[in-house]
């Protein structure tokens, strides 16, 4: 949307590993403001739908700053959830700036169709005349893999093929459908994945379900599509929309070399067994997982390609673009083989509308744009390339593309699933490949043209430092774990009130993880109260203080079932102080006590706990558990029923949190 390179604009990488150099900071710069600030100015009402994962999760709340969600960017309307990824049957979404009630879905794309139509069809009811822009960003494709059964149940049997020859096949097809050169060579299988051949039977059954999911999704997701474009031609509007589909990155190989039925898993530098895995199997896909596929099937989609997301080699950045505009665009059906990125959007959009970038929006002075517009090559197949060079960096992975050459090395030959691997940046090593005539980047000629490769690394070395893409930092779980730590500096004491403090951003939250803690508050129990009193995380992890049968329980939920349970006898009535306090014994790990009216009633080893995050999407609330459950002890938000004031929670650097001298209700 803002037609610059990623690090010019502070998005050197994801918001969620942010840093605090210019070009990694996820803070962008008031002077380039996004395609749909400058197309709001001229007129156009705009909406956003689905996925927006650029906003730092430390600003996701009812408070904002609303500066880098969509009202800030341009959008009139927007309904999002604001993560980078989401459960797609329990959806934890935002109305503008307003959380969603809790709620469950038959399908997050079904909702973000019927959105789109109910908002398209609206606007050219009331005011027609009045041109529109729309971004519909689907969580598909990216985990969880979530499908409707009816969708599942079509693809079973239909991989059991294996990676391998899946890849064949899918090379085979993209030659006949001339969207490959017919020379393209199939990029060798990564020592990393195995052959589909020496896999055990079990193994063959598991990792074909993980890819009848995947593709059951992307049906579903393409279905939704289809809804929106046939509604925009029922009322008279599709010729003279230009429309763009296209994907932000490879496929992900994240999932590891099992695949996962938990993501969380690998956001805290962790793979998933075999048998971990095998026990989620006849759920897979359902409301009851968070599942990614074996990496060996994103090497497949990515065909004919090697590697994948993360990487910046073709598996990891070469993506589609489906272009449709049939008032704006003579040829039909054809195909472009000019070399662009994805920042040559914005300018695209910019030109069909006839829009220039300001000189100024809103009393700041706007930087142009980087990108180049496609509109040359629309009508002609055969139009010079005018794009020039262009550079790639994602997670100290880096790469030049310019005039059919492209050097790229991948950074301590790190895979994706590997997130705690940290080395030095000179011991790279860098490949070059002549793409103009090798398309699947199939033959390293780095020996045979070693000048030609120092003048690529010079070039990125030059981009580079024009772009703010130095320095480079690679430690992925410590990028990730330190954000709440920048958040909230020296502060030890956090006090969340009653009704209000709800759909908080695991990241705004009290920072508790790998800290001594303490979580209090004092009710005045009749007897019959029951409820969450405060929760974050979900299905995926996370911790729950709740009363349930007359009883006060703490769950941790680690991974795998694997939960941390304590629990009082019956609760007195009256005035009672409820307590849990967690003991530091050592790294990510401790023992859990609980106390009622300052007795200890319970005690707890928690050995292992998370590193870096519960989940991505799900939030802290007091007084219900929002989202997924955290605890399989109550089912629903288990909205606390009776008075509840507020929650202290107190964090310490040293092993254990000093005693409060005052009881819960002051601070």
């Amino acid at each position: 949307m803002a037609g610059r390179f990623p690090h010019s604009i502070g998005l050197g990488s994801h918001a969620l590993t942010a840093m605090g150099f210019p070009g990694y900071n996820a803070i962008m710069p008031e002077s380039a403001k996004s395609v749909a600030n400058y197309l709001q100015a001229e007129g156009y009402v705009n909406y956003a739908l689905g996925k927006w994962d650029h906003t730092p999760l430390y600003e996701v709340s009812q408070v904002g700053p609303f500066d880098r969600w969509p009202s800030g960017e341009g959008f009139d309307h927007a309904y999002t959830f604001m993560a980078a990824d989401v459960h797609q049957f329990v959806p934890v979404m935002w109305n503008d700036h307003s959380p969603e009630p809790y709620r469950k879905s038959e399908h997050l794309d079904q909702d973000l169709a019927d959105r789109a139509i109910m908002w398209i069809t609206g606007h050219k009811s009331i005011k027609p005349d009045l041109p529109f822009m729309m971004l519909w960003a689907s969580g598909s494709m990216h985990s969880p893999h979530h499908a409707p059964d009816s969708h599942i149940d079509k693809y079973k049997g239909k991989f059991d093929m294996g990676w391998d020859k899946a890849r064949e096949e899918i090379l085979e097809r993209q030659i006949g459908l001339g969207i490959v050169p017919p020379d393209t060579k199939l990029t060798g299988r990564i020592d990393e994945i195995p052959a589909w051949d020496s896999l055990s039977d079990e193994e063959k059954i598991l990792y074909a379900r993980q890819m009848e999911v995947f593709a059951a999704q992307m049906e579903w997701v393409d279905l939704q599509i289809g809804r929106v474009v046939a509604e925009l031609k029922r009322i008279g509007e599709l010729d003279n929309t230009l429309i763009f589909v296209t994907s932000d990155n490879g496929a992900s190989g994240e999932g590891g070399l099992a695949g996962t039925f938990n993501e969380t898993y690998v956001l805290n530098g962790m793979q998933t067994d075999l048998e971990t895995n095998l026990r989620h199997l006849d759920d897979w896909g359902r409301e009851n997982t968070y599942p990614h596929y074996h990496a060996g099937w994103a090497m497949a989609g990515n065909t004919p390609f090697r590697y994948f997301k993360q990487s910046v080699h073709r598996g990891g950045q070469q993506d589609h673009l489906v272009v449709h505009w049939p008032d704006g665009i003579e040829a039909k059906g054809e195909i472009r083989s000019q070399y662009h990125h994805i920042s040559d959007i914005a300018p695209t959009i910019m030109e069909a509308a006839g829009i220039e970038v300001p000189e100024e929006l809103y009393g700041v002075p706007q930087q142009p744009m980087d990108g180049v517009s496609l509109m040359y090559s629309f009508n002609d197949a055969s139009a010079a390339n005018r794009k020039e060079r262009q550079y790639y960096e994602m997670f100290g992975n880096r790469a030049i593309w310019a005039d059919g050459w492209k050097a790229v090395t991948l950074h301590a030959n790190r895979m994706p699933w590997d997130v705690n691997v940290v080395l030095p940046f000179d011991n790279d090593v860098w490949e070059l490949y002549h793409v103009a005539e090798d398309f699947s980047e199939s033959t390293n000629v780095a020996a045979e043209h070693p000048e030609k490769l120092a003048e690529m690394i010079a070039m990125f070395d030059e981009e580079a430092w024009k772009y703010n893409v130095y320095p480079l930092y690679d430690d992925m779980i410590q990028r990730l774990g330190k954000q709440q730590d920048r958040l909230f500096g020296d502060q030890k004491e956090f006090v969340y009130f009653a009704p209000g403090a709800i759909r908080i951003a695991e990241k705004s939250s009290a920072p508790v993880k790998n800290r001594a803690h303490t979580i209090e508050t004092q009710i005045d129990l009749l007897g019959e109260e029951e409820g969450v009193i405060v929760a974050v995380g979900g299905m995926t992890g996370g911790y729950s203080m709740f009363i349930k049968d007359h009883r006060l329980y703490y769950d941790y939920n680690f991974l795998d079932g694997v939960h941390y349970t304590l629990k009082s006898s019956s609760l007195p009535k009256g005035k009672t102080d409820l307590k849990f306090n967690f003991i530091k014994t050592q790294a990510f790990g401790g023992i859990g006590e609980l106390y009622v009216n300052g007795e200890k009633v319970d005690e707890v080893e928690m050995p292992m706990m998370h590193i870096a995050t519960y989940s991505l999407a799900e939030t802290f609330d007091i007084g219900r558990d929002t989202g997924t459950q955290v605890s399989d002890l109550y089912t629903g938000i288990f909205k606390f029923d009776g008075e509840l004031d507020r929650v202290i929670i107190t964090v310490s650097d040293e092993n254990t949190v000093p005693p409060r001298k005052l009881p819960a209700t002051y601070y």
